[in-house]
Order: structure tokens, then C-alpha cells, then sequence
């Protein structure tokens, strides 16, 4: 009698038939990189028994290739972590003939379990604490990013795509003359993600493109993958597409804006209540109240780099005051009109940078938190923002963001001690190392005349 075949048997065989003979075994790491192998089709069986051998300390790996002294790496001698393949994540990649994509989920050889800097499995425990209180997330992420061409005579050596203002919230050839926007969306279309719009936004050479809401886990691992994705096709076009918050003095910033809504266990949608305030249920406010509570801390995670906060200031659109407001969009939590199973809110303190997993695990942290605490937010913004008279200023850089997220222990102990001590200290290495460091500006501002 023949032995029984596996659904994994199924999988490598449908992967043969469809000629795919290379898979590419992709994890998060801390600050939203993709780490990847390609792995031969007749060796997949193997990488999915026994995982793909990574350097934990990849983890903990600069953009510019320095490895930070995070405890678990240089300190342990450089220990293996184990990547197993999630199957259930494989897509073709649209761009790449022969080529599929495939999330893996890091293992501790040494203990057996979820590495503690894995950010994905820090989202799917802070979702099972939802879960523990009857909540179910749901969540549409908004990303935006600028395109860069090459230009030896600039400093960075790149230039905005297709300079020229006003080209606000267009589409076409307009703002987009060798069509990047529409080949773009349809290669993403293909690959699954999840791609619903896109358009030319408010800056030269900077785009948005939306995705649709899903639940919580879908929907990040859809980010993180779309993010990968327009860098990855920029770079067939011989462009860049950057994701930083703020790439350009004479330009606004990209921002990573996240609706969150929460359903109970039928799939009702608990942040509606016609006849409440606003048409918002106690939930709904306890979630907005959580958010505020715990906005400084948030903002070491969504907005995480030395340069995020050269993206705040009045009249950006970039929140730099703690505080909501109902379809306000100078408010750090916006409230869309839409009720019903619409209900909504939209947390705007992000920036592109951002890794999408930590994004919406604090997030979701932190409304679970106003949600026990039973917290009820101020009043909300009524007309422009951004008069800190009214409202609280959030931190204005990344050392007063991290110590905001070292000293809320609520938060720390929900994301976990582990992971916060390692993000920590990957992060004030960063700042150690650009304190360290001599910039254009200092040059230009002191040396002719000092």
C-alpha cells in the first residue's frame, strides 16, 4: 500500500507544476527588513521539517551592516535561530518567473520557541490577549513612500522622481510620466497583497497606495510584504522607493496611518453604538483613551528613527500633540464619519519607517490597555490643530520617545520585557551613532566661519 499523501507533499508538488523551482524563505526583523533565502524546490521538504539557518544576531543588524550588542548575539557567540517556512504564506512572485514568497516564523533552537525579537510573533501574542477579552482586530494600513531616481550632482546621489508641485492627489501621467503608479499596482494586484487605490500624493515624486482591512495578522503580514515589494520593483525600474519619514528638507513626510477596528466574537463591530456620543461606543472611547495614555511610548515604535521626528511641526499633518478628534485629520486619532460596521479609528502618529508589525502590536497594545483600564479620553479637537495649549506635545525626538517607552511599564509588560530590552537597545545605538556623527548641515553652518 502506498504511502499517504501530505498536505506539504501537495504543496511541493502543485509549486513544480505551476514551474516554480525557487523559494524565497522571508522573516521580519526588528526594524521591518526582510531576510531572506532562496531555496531550491527539491530542498524545501527539509527547510520545512527542520527550519533555515539564520545568525540571530541578523536581528540586530544596522542599515549599514554594524551588528548592535544586543544581548542573545555577539554576547552568546552568535547563535542560530531556525526559520520554518509558513506554507500557508506562499505566493508567486509576479516580477520574478520560477519564484515564490514564503513567510517563515524564527525558532529558538535553544528553548524551542518564538525568537523573543520576532516581531510577528510579538503581534500574535498581544492578539491572543485581545482574544482573551473577546476582541477581535481589524486593521487597514496606509503607507506612503517616495520614488528617487539617481543624480551623481546631489549629495545623497538620488533626486525625486518626476519633480514639480501641485500634483495633489492625482493619478495618470500627470505627476507620473513613465507610468510607475499603474504598473506598480497591478505587479501587487498579482502578487496577493491586497492592493485596493493608488495615487501621486502630496509631494513631488511620493505616492500612496492602499490596502484593503483584514484581520490584524493578514493584514500586517501584508504590509510588511508590500513594503518589501515597492522597494524591490523600484529597484527593477533602477530606482528607489524609500519609505523613510522625512527624505527630503524641502518636502513633508510619509506617514503609516492605521484603522483599527474591533469585532466581538459573533463579528459585530464593538466600537459602534448609535446611541452614544458621536455614535461610539464605551469600547470605542476606552480604545481612544488607551491610545493617548500611552502615546509617548508608541512613539518609539511608530515613528523610530533619528529622522522621524524631523517629520513633525505644525501645519505637516504629522501629529506632534496627544490628542482626537472626529474626522479630524490634524488630530493624532482621527475618528472616520462612517458608523455602523464601518465604525473606526485612525491612529496617525506613524511614520513609513516604521516596521508594520510593531506598528499594529502597539497599537492594539495599547487600546487593550484603555479598554481594561476603562478609560475615558478628553474632549475631542475641535477645528485645526496643533496649538499645544490644547493638548499635550508628544516626544520631539528618539531618546525622549524611548525613555517614554523604558518607563511605561503597562505597555513593556504586555509587548514583553525581552523584546522591549533588545529593541531598546538596538535604538540607542542608533542614536549613539548619529550623535557620533559630523552631518552636511554642521559642515555648511560652521566651517567658513568658525
Amino acid at each position: 500500500m502506498s504511502a499517504p499523501v501530505t498536505p506539504h507533499q501537495q504543496t511541493f508538488d502543485r509549486l513544480k507544476a505551476e514551474g516554480i523551482d525557487v523559494v524565497r524563505v522571508a522573516y521580519p526583523d526588528l526594524i521591518g527588513i526582510d531576510r531572506a533565502r532562496d531555496i531550491l524546490i527539491e530542498h524545501l521538504p527539509a527547510a520545512v521539517d527542520d527550519g533555515v539557518a539564520f545568525c540571530r544576531a541578523v536581528y540586530h543588524t544596522s542599515p549599514q551592516g554594524d551588528v548592535v550588542r544586543v544581548a542573545g548575539g555577539l554576547d552568546a557567540g552568535l547563535p542560530d535561530i531556525s526559520a520554518r517556512p509558513d506554507l500557508s504564506t506562499l505566493v508567486e512572485l509576479p516580477w520574478e518567473p520560477g519564484v515564490a514568497w514564503c513567510l517563515a516564523d524564527p525558532i529558538d533552537p535553544a528553548t524551542g520557541r518564538a525568537c523573543p525579537e520576532s516581531p510577528r510573533d510579538l503581534l500574535r501574542s498581544v492578539l491572543e490577549r485581545c482574544a482573551e477579552h473577546g476582541l477581535q482586530a481589524v486593521v487597514g494600513p496606509e503607507l506612503e513612500y517616495f520614488l528617487c531616481e539617481q543624480d551623481p550632482s546631489t549629495s545623497t546621489g538620488w533626486r525625486r522622481y518626476a519633480e514639480g508641485p501641485g500634483n495633489v492627489y492625482t493619478a495618470g501621467r500627470r505627476g507620473d510620466p513613465d507610468g510607475h503608479l499603474l504598473r506598480t499596482l497591478r505587479h501587487l494586484r498579482d502578487l496577493g497583497v491586497g492592493v485596493s487605490a493608488g495615487n501621486h500624493e502630496f509631494s513631488a515624486g511620493q505616492f500612496e497606495i492602499n490596502l484593503v482591512h483584514s484581520g490584524a495578522l493578514d493584514a500586517t503580514d501584508r504590509a510588511f510584504r508590500f513594503k518589501s515589494a515597492i522597494k524591490e520593483l523600484a529597484r527593477t525600474e533602477g530606482r528607489l522607493a524609500t519609505f523613510m519619514a522625512k527624505p527630503f528638507n524641502d518636502e513633508g513626510g510619509s506617514g503609516f496611518h492605521l484603522h483599527v477596528s474591533c469585532q466581538d466574537a459573533d463579528g459585530a463591530n464593538v466600537f459602534d453604538d448609535p446611541a452614544a456620543p458621536h455614535g461610539l461606543s464605551e469600547t470605542a472611547r476606552h480604545a481612544v483613551a488607551g491610545l493617548i495614555t500611552h502615546a509617548p511610548a508608541l512613539a518609539a515604535l511608530l515613528n523610530p528613527t533619528v529622522n522621524s521626528y524631523k517629520r513633525f511641526g505644525p501645519d505637516t499633518l504629522a501629529p506632534w500633540l496627544i490628542d482626537w478628534g472626529l474626522d479630524n485629520r490634524s488630530a493624532m486619532v482621527r475618528i472616520p464619519p462612517d458608523r455602523g460596521s464601518g465604525a473606526r479609528l485612525e491612529l496617525r502618529l506613524g511614520d513609513a519607517s516604521a516596521n508594520p508589525y510593531l506598528v499594529v502590536a502597539a497599537a492594539l497594545a495599547a487600546i487593550l490597555l484603555g479598554i481594561r483600564a476603562g478609560q475615558e479620553p478628553p474632549p475631542p479637537l475641535e477645528g485645526y490643530g496643533y496649538n499645544s495649549s490644547k493638548a499635550d506635545v508628544l516626544p520631539m525626538d528618539l531618546t525622549s520617545a524611548l525613555d517614554a517607552l523604558q518607563a511605561d511599564s503597562k505597555l513593556t509588560d504586555l509587548l514583553g520585557k525581552e523584546f522591549v530590552a533588545s529593541y531598546l537597545t538596538y535604538k540607542r545605538n542608533e542614536v549613539e551613532r548619529f550623535q557620533r556623527h559630523v552631518t552636511d548641515w554642521e559642515f555648511a553652518e560652521y566651517a567658513t566661519h568658525l
